[in-house]
């Protein structure tokens, strides 16, 4: 396992919905914590789409809206523990059409950033190691807020024509957001849903090399495959269910690849201070 100190807070986020944030959250959260690492997945999607991916009880549940909105919703009263003793989860709770409310201006705050920062501040001193925040689409109003505070965020974008094509627009927008978090880490773009047997994904695919550094592309790559909608119709990662065991190596690497981005920024960054 790479060594990366401290906490690890990460946004899973994407200009547009139906790109398999929400499945990469899950399943991403689900490798961590399989590693030995503690893990929290927090739904900040006013959808609720983690909660009701593993779990449809989290509709009655108080959750990560609860906690921004209600001074009296405590850190601990949000947590729901799974099955797996390592792997927890953040509904987005009761509170999630407050969210509504938040400021939805492209560009603009919530005016929740306050929230967010005790929010992750109560999960690091309750001893977790990694934080997986699924955000809601585009990066304005809470997701704007979330990315304000978090080490790194990750991109999910189907490997389809139409999005691919707005993804050199969705970077620049987080080249803005690194001016207000200057520590942000842009771990870089994921393909998912890609069909390897599809020309068109293929080379929707290999467009995005094309035109992006390589540092912003994420080696590994989530395939298109019925075993996710199996998953989540039991509200399990697809590493519990038989034949999910390829499909959960590949969720392995991607945190392999995320760990060592992460600590190569560490040895940077320490360098960069030694420099000065």
């Amino acid at each position: 396992m790479y060594s990366v100190k401290g906490v690890i807070t990460i946004g899973v986020s994407s200009q547009k919905g139906g790109v398999g944030k929400t499945t990469v959250s899950i399943n991403l959260a689900y490798a961590f914590a399989r590693s030995g690492r503690k893990v929290l997945v927090i739904d900040a999607d006013p959808q609720g789409s983690v909660g009701l991916s593993l779990t449809r009880k989290t509709r009655k549940l108080k959750g990560f809206f609860d906690y921004l909105s209600d001074a009296g919703a405590s850190f601990e009263s949000v947590i729901v523990p799974t099955r797996m003793e390592t792997l927890s989860l953040v509904p987005a709770g009761q509170g999630s059409e407050y969210d509504m409310s938040y400021g939805y201006d492209e560009g603009s705050l919530s005016g929740a950033g306050a929230g967010v920062k005790s929010f992750l501040t109560d999960a690091e001193e309750a001893g977790y190691d990694v934080c997986i925040i699924d955000t809601a689409a585009g990066l304005f109003g809470i997701t704007k807020d979330i990315l304000v505070e978090v080490d790194a965020v990750l991109v999910p974008q189907q490997s389809e024509p139409l999005g691919i094509r707005s993804m050199p627009k969705m970077l620049e927008a987080l080249k803005k957001v690194r001016l207000l978090n200057p520590r942000l880490h842009i771990l870089g773009v994921l393909l998912t849903m890609v069909q390897r047997n599809l020309r068109e994904s293929v080379e929707a695919g290999e467009g995005l090399r094309s035109v992006l550094p390589d540092n912003l592309v994420m080696t590994t790559e989530v395939p298109r495959d019925d075993i996710f909608i199996k998953a989540s119709a039991r509200g399990l990662p697809v590493g519990v269910l038989k034949g999910g065991a390829e499909v959960l190596e590949e969720f392995n690497a991607l945190r392999r690849e995320i760990e060592l981005k992460l600590v190569n920024s560490q040895q940077r960054n320490k360098a960069t201070k030694q420099g000065n």
